[in-house]
């Protein structure tokens, strides 16, 4: 489970890192946003996995 939401939590950066780009390539405000937007929920799904792991072990 936890590699599964991983995954999701990098799809998620990567994602959001891509439409970042795309926006501000064509001068969209709001997709740039909400790029970044995905880029920090998958930031903190990455935070939140990595504190479960601390614990686990």
């Amino acid at each position: 489970m936890a590699g599964d939401e991983k995954a999701k939590a990098k799809t998620e950066q990567a994602k959001g890192k891509l439409k970042e780009a795309a926006g501000r390539a064509v001068g969209n405000e709001r997709m740039t946003a909400e790029g970044r937007a995905e880029q920090t929920k998958g930031d903190a799904r990455q935070t939140k996995e990595k504190a479960k792991d601390t614990f686990r072990h």
